[in-house]
Protein backbone atom coordinates (compact mmCIF):
# COMPACT_ATOMS: atom_id res chain seq x y z
CA UNK A 1 0.00 0.00 0.00
CA UNK A 2 1.27 3.45 -0.86
CA UNK A 3 -0.95 6.37 0.22
CA UNK A 4 -0.52 9.57 -1.72
CA UNK A 5 -1.53 13.14 -1.03
CA UNK A 6 -4.71 13.82 -3.00
CA UNK A 7 -6.75 16.67 -1.52
CA UNK A 8 -7.13 19.40 1.05
CA UNK A 9 -10.54 19.56 2.70
CA UNK A 10 -12.08 22.51 4.51
CA UNK A 11 -15.37 22.68 6.39
CA UNK A 12 -17.11 25.97 5.57
CA UNK A 13 -20.00 27.80 7.18
CA UNK A 14 -21.05 29.70 4.02
CA UNK A 15 -20.39 27.80 0.80
CA UNK A 16 -21.14 30.76 -1.50
CA UNK A 17 -18.76 33.08 0.38
CA UNK A 18 -16.02 30.45 0.47
CA UNK A 19 -16.31 29.56 -3.22
CA UNK A 20 -16.23 33.28 -4.09
CA UNK A 21 -13.13 33.81 -1.93
CA UNK A 22 -11.22 30.87 -3.36
CA UNK A 23 -12.21 31.77 -6.92
CA UNK A 24 -10.85 35.27 -6.30
CA UNK A 25 -7.44 33.80 -5.42
CA UNK A 26 -7.42 31.50 -8.45
CA UNK A 27 -9.09 28.20 -7.54
CA UNK A 28 -11.20 26.98 -10.49
CA UNK A 29 -14.47 25.97 -8.85
CA UNK A 30 -17.06 24.99 -11.45
CA UNK A 31 -20.14 27.09 -12.14
CA UNK A 32 -22.84 26.36 -9.58
CA UNK A 33 -20.41 25.15 -6.91
CA UNK A 34 -21.59 27.91 -4.58
CA UNK A 35 -25.02 26.23 -4.41
CA UNK A 36 -23.75 22.75 -3.53
CA UNK A 37 -23.10 21.15 -0.11
CA UNK A 38 -19.74 19.82 -1.42
CA UNK A 39 -17.49 21.51 -3.99
CA UNK A 40 -14.13 20.64 -5.51
CA UNK A 41 -11.56 22.57 -7.50
CA UNK A 42 -8.95 20.56 -9.38
CA UNK A 43 -5.47 21.98 -8.97
CA UNK A 44 -2.39 21.62 -11.16
CA UNK A 45 -0.68 18.32 -10.53
CA UNK A 46 -3.93 16.56 -9.70
CA UNK A 47 -4.53 17.84 -6.16
CA UNK A 48 -8.00 19.04 -5.19
CA UNK A 49 -9.34 21.66 -2.81
CA UNK A 50 -12.58 20.30 -1.35
CA UNK A 51 -15.13 22.40 0.52
CA UNK A 52 -17.90 20.83 2.60
CA UNK A 53 -20.66 22.72 4.36
CA UNK A 54 -21.00 22.26 8.11
CA UNK A 55 -24.36 20.57 7.46
CA UNK A 56 -22.73 18.05 5.12
CA UNK A 57 -20.11 17.11 7.70
CA UNK A 58 -22.75 16.79 10.44
CA UNK A 59 -24.74 14.44 8.15
CA UNK A 60 -22.08 11.76 8.61
CA UNK A 61 -20.37 13.02 11.78
CA UNK A 62 -23.15 14.37 14.04
CA UNK A 63 -20.77 15.27 16.90
CA UNK A 64 -18.59 17.55 14.71
CA UNK A 65 -18.29 21.12 15.96
CA UNK A 66 -16.21 23.99 14.55
CA UNK A 67 -13.09 24.91 16.56
CA UNK A 68 -14.10 27.23 19.38
CA UNK A 69 -10.77 28.79 20.28
CA UNK A 70 -9.40 31.90 18.57
CA UNK A 71 -7.20 31.21 15.62
CA UNK A 72 -7.11 28.58 12.97
CA UNK A 73 -5.46 25.20 12.81
CA UNK A 74 -5.30 25.26 9.02
CA UNK A 75 -3.74 27.54 6.46
CA UNK A 76 -3.18 27.37 2.74
CA UNK A 77 -0.08 28.95 1.20
CA UNK A 78 -0.37 30.66 -2.18
CA UNK A 79 2.83 31.50 -4.04
CA UNK A 80 2.57 34.77 -5.92
CA UNK A 81 4.56 35.76 -9.00
CA UNK A 82 6.47 38.43 -7.11
CA UNK A 83 6.51 40.70 -4.06
CA UNK A 84 4.28 43.28 -5.78
CA UNK A 85 1.61 40.64 -6.37
CA UNK A 86 1.60 39.79 -2.65
CA UNK A 87 0.85 43.44 -1.87
CA UNK A 88 -1.74 43.81 -4.63
CA UNK A 89 -3.61 40.60 -3.81
CA UNK A 90 -3.63 41.41 -0.09
CA UNK A 91 -5.11 44.87 -0.83
CA UNK A 92 -7.64 43.41 -3.27
CA UNK A 93 -8.85 40.81 -0.75
CA UNK A 94 -9.01 43.23 2.19
CA UNK A 95 -10.77 45.75 -0.06
CA UNK A 96 -13.34 43.06 -0.91
CA UNK A 97 -14.10 42.59 2.79
CA UNK A 98 -11.72 39.79 3.77
CA UNK A 99 -10.04 40.00 7.15
CA UNK A 100 -6.35 40.89 6.91
CA UNK A 101 -4.39 38.99 9.57
CA UNK A 102 -0.83 40.06 8.77
CA UNK A 103 -0.01 42.95 6.42
CA UNK A 104 2.63 42.32 3.74
CA UNK A 105 6.19 42.52 5.01
CA UNK A 106 9.68 41.40 4.02
CA UNK A 107 10.17 38.32 6.17
CA UNK A 108 13.58 37.41 7.52
CA UNK A 109 13.41 34.07 5.70
CA UNK A 110 13.55 35.82 2.33
CA UNK A 111 9.92 36.20 1.29
CA UNK A 112 7.37 38.97 0.90
CA UNK A 113 4.71 37.51 3.15
CA UNK A 114 1.15 38.32 4.24
CA UNK A 115 -1.85 36.49 5.69
CA UNK A 116 -5.56 36.97 5.05
CA UNK A 117 -8.44 34.93 6.39
CA UNK A 118 -11.01 33.10 4.33
CA UNK A 119 -14.68 33.52 5.31
CA UNK A 120 -14.30 30.87 8.05
CA UNK A 121 -11.14 32.33 9.59
CA UNK A 122 -8.68 29.90 7.99
CA UNK A 123 -5.36 31.54 7.28
CA UNK A 124 -4.36 32.00 3.65
CA UNK A 125 -0.68 32.83 3.36
CA UNK A 126 0.41 34.95 0.39
CA UNK A 127 4.11 34.83 -0.38
CA UNK A 128 6.79 35.41 -3.01
CA UNK A 129 10.55 35.11 -2.85
CA UNK A 130 12.34 38.41 -2.39
CA UNK A 131 14.98 39.37 -4.95
CA UNK A 132 18.44 38.29 -3.85
CA UNK A 133 20.24 41.02 -1.94
CA UNK A 134 23.21 42.51 -3.79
Amino acid sequence: MSPRFDAIGLVVSDMAASVAFYRRVGFPFPEGAEDQPHAEAELPGGLRLMLDSEETVRSFHPQWRPPSENGSRTSLALRCDGPNEVDALYEELVGAGCQGELKPWDAFWGQRYAVVQDPDGNGVDLFAPLPAAK
